[in-house]
This record gives structure tokens, sequence and C-alpha cells, in this order.
């Protein structure tokens, strides 16, 4: 009789834990690192909490990323680059229930909360020629447009973890 008790709370136990795993082990997707920074355990990068604050074209944004934004930070990290579209495309969030928040140009965004735009376009590091892909976080698709261009776009820093 006690050999079935413990074969059933063993078992017991296992379901448990396996059940249990994703919300005890997941964790958060991102961790505030209290500097600025966000790092994303699921793509194994570092983000900027927020962009460059103004309309930017891409060059400029490139530049922004590579030279500026890095002194703003009290911690030096190295790497900095424009996002990829994939990454951008991961920090959409496709709930229907989720709000986003309203930026500071007056567009709704549903951008992962824990990293705050200014308006709703980032420039990704796609171009072509003379072209460059730009992600809509207001409602989630990407689109090419001229790098020249600077109208309502912003600079999102990432960098690949080490």
């Amino acid at each position: 009789m006690s050999k079935r008790i413990l074969i059933f709370l063993g078992f017991f136990a296992v379901c448990i834990f396996f059940c249990q795993t994703p919300a005890v082990f997941a964790g958060d997707r991102f961790t505030d690192n209290g500097d600025g920074t966000v790092t994303d355990h699921v793509l194994g990068v570092m983000w900027s909490k927020t962009d460059n604050q103004g309309d930017i074209n891409w060059k400029q944004a490139k530049q922004w990323i590579t030279y500026t934004f890095p002194d703003t930070l009290k911690k030096k990290y190295d790497n900095w680059r424009l996002p990829t579209l994939k990454e951008l495309e991961s920090l959409y969030n496709k709930d229907p229930n989720y709000k986003g928040y309203e930026t500071d140009c007056g567009q709704n965004v549903k951008i992962v909360p824990v990293i705050r735009l200014s308006c709703g376009w980032a420039w990704s590091s796609e171009q072509r020629s003379i072209t460059a892909r730009v992600y809509n976080f207001n409602r989630g698709y990407h689109y090419t447009d001229r790098m020249v261009r600077n109208r309502a776009y912003r600079a999102l820093p990432v960098r690949t973890l080490d």
C-alpha cells in the first residue's frame, strides 16, 4: 500500500513539475537593466528603452546609433546597430485585447510596454540601393521607403548580447 502511495505521489510531483515548468521557468521576456536598456531573453539581444526622440532619416539613424546613442548610457556597450525587420516584428504585440499606448506624436502603438517609442515607425537595418524597410507599430506591418525620408521615423538601437 505505501509503495502505491509513493508511486502516486511521485507521479503527481512529476506532473505538477512539468505542468508548472513554463510558468515557473519562462520568466519575463525582458529584464530592465536599470541603465536605459532592456535585455530580450527570447532574441538574445539588448534594446534601448527609448528611440532617438525625433524625426530621422535612415543614414542619420545609423550615425546616431553608432556615435551619439552609446554616450547617453551610463554603462558602455559596443556593437549597437539598427534592428532587423524580424527583431522589430517580435516587439509588436498582436494580442487583440492589448490597447498599446499613445506616443508623443499622438499615434497609438502596440509595441511591448517596456520599450517607449516617441512615434510609431522605426527604421530597420534592411536596405537596398536608396530604400530601407520601416516597421509600423500602429498596425503591425512593414514597408519600404526612401532612406532620405524622415517623416516621423525613429531609430531604435539594438545590440547582440556577448
